[in-house]
């Protein structure tokens, strides 16, 4: 019980991890940079890839070794939404991703262009993340079991 305790608590902390590093980068993002900007941005995109990992990790302890058996969760379609939304989050966040790595290279008072793109990604990604709460609040009253 007391694994299963912990393991909740790092993927909640996780997912803590993983809102307010993309909040962060929303907010530091600015339509010129830089490359020394780029470069603490590309830090906090590293404590989301960490976050992210963590959150993957417990949720996955959590789906198949810990707690409730796993068809619990296999056999709901909001929980396999979920699943299916922090994956299009991880897909989204590759571009902003390879753009802070590849641009955040080179002298620190250089200024670059921020494409409106990685913006748009980073606001998308806030928006999935903000309804995954919903879908848990309703996934936990019971509703999506497929059978």
């Amino acid at each position: 019980m007391l694994a299963e305790v912990l393991v909740k608590y790092l993927h909640f902390i996780s997912i803590f991890g993983v809102v307010s590093t993309v909040v962060a980068e929303h907010l530091l993002l600015k339509p010129q940079m830089s490359r020394e900007e780029i470069r603490r941005l590309s830090r906090v995109d590293g404590v989301y890839g960490l976050a992210s990992i963590l959150v993957v990790g417990a949720g996955l302890t959590l789906w198949f070794g810990l707690g409730k058996p796993a068809t619990y969760y296999t056999e709901n379609w909001i929980f396999l939404t979920k699943v299916g939304l922090f994956v299009v989050v991880g897909l989204l966040s590759i571009h902003p991703t390879v753009f802070f790595a590849r641009q955040r290279k080179g002298e620190g008072h250089e200024l670059v262009d921020i494409p409106n793109s990685i913006k748009w990604i980073i606001r998308a990604e806030l928006i999935i993340l903000f309804l995954m709460p919903l879908l848990a609040t309703i996934m936990a009253r019971g509703i999506g079991q497929y059978s």
